[in-house]
Order: C-alpha cells, then structure tokens, then sequence
C-alpha cells in the first residue's frame, strides 16, 4: 500500500527544527538533497517505554532504524545526500541517544509540532502523549520529491533508501 504520497512535490514547511547539533535546520531552505527518516520514540535508560508501547503496531524499530543510517551514513554522503532524523522528542531526549549509539548524523526536534502540522504527518496517541509514525522523505532543495510509507520493517529502511536513490 502507498499512502502521504500527496506529500511529493511540496516544499516542506519554513520551520527551524532545533537539531542536536545546537544549530536550527530548516528542511525548507537546505540545498540539494536530504532524507528525513520520522520515527516515533528511543528508549532512554532509567525511563520507561510510553504505555501498551508492545502492543502498537509499528511502534518499535527506532533504535535499529536509526543505528542501520548511521552505518549508512558514509554510502549517504558520497551521494552528496544530507541526513536527518525527526522525531517530537525534545533536543535533549534526541542528544542523549546521539552520545549513547554514537551517530554520525543529526537528529531533529518537531516538538513543537510545526512540520508534523503543516503536513499532516500520521501520528499515534499512547498514556496521552502523541508519536509520529514511522515515514521516511527524500528531498531536493527543501521540495519532497518521493515519501516512503508504511515503513514495516526499519531495520532496512536505510539500505531501501540508499537503493532508491542509486
């Protein structure tokens, strides 16, 4: 099934996403091209996974999504593609997952909800907090050019990914 394919050919929204790197990113403005990969959640020690977190479909894989770009991440650059992580988490929830699996690229703050409503991004309500659904974006010059949805499997979304663009 192929669903948020209305989204090809947008501009992403004019919105500065705080980044873990400390500096803002604003996908509208960023020349060439990206992918975007939208995940829910991360597991933090110490704190627990949100409420029947097992029990939803599509709601585990971040961890393994986001480590599987991170070892791509070299096949990324010599394309000359940009990558970024989004979530709703805040900045401080995402640096602490950046510092524990040792990324290699940044991860985005939508905490405010500015690019998850001017899309009209799929979310998933558990224990009364909001989550984005799992949806991966490729870019050029801030225009969505192709939207992978559903994303069944994250563990192989970056090979998928990479294929589609080589």
């Amino acid at each position: 099934m192929v669903f948020m394919q209305h989204l090809a050919g947008r501009r992403m929204p004019d919105a500065d996403l705080e980044a873990t790197s400390g500096s803002p990113v604003n996908l509208a403005r960023n020349p060439g091209a990206a992918v975007v990969f939208c995940y829910p959640f991360t597991g933090r020690p110490g704190h627990p996974n949100p409420p029947n977190w097992d029990h939803i479909p599509g709601a585990h894989g971040s961890t393994p999504q986001a480590l599987a770009y991170s070892e791509a991440y070299g096949h990324f650059r010599r394309l000359g593609v940009k990558l970024f992580g989004l979530s709703m988490l805040s900045s401080e929830w995402q640096r602490d997952f950046v510092e524990r699996n040792k990324l290699t690229y940044r991860l985005l703050s939508d905490e405010s909800r500015a690019l998850q409503s001017a899309l009209g991004l799929p979310m998933f309500e558990t224990g009364g907090a909001l989550y984005l659904q799992r949806l991966t974006f490729i870019l050029q010059d801030g225009i969505i050019s192709a939207v992978r949805f559903p994303i069944p499997e994250p563990e192989k979304d970056a090979a998928q990914v990479l294929a589609a663009l080589s």
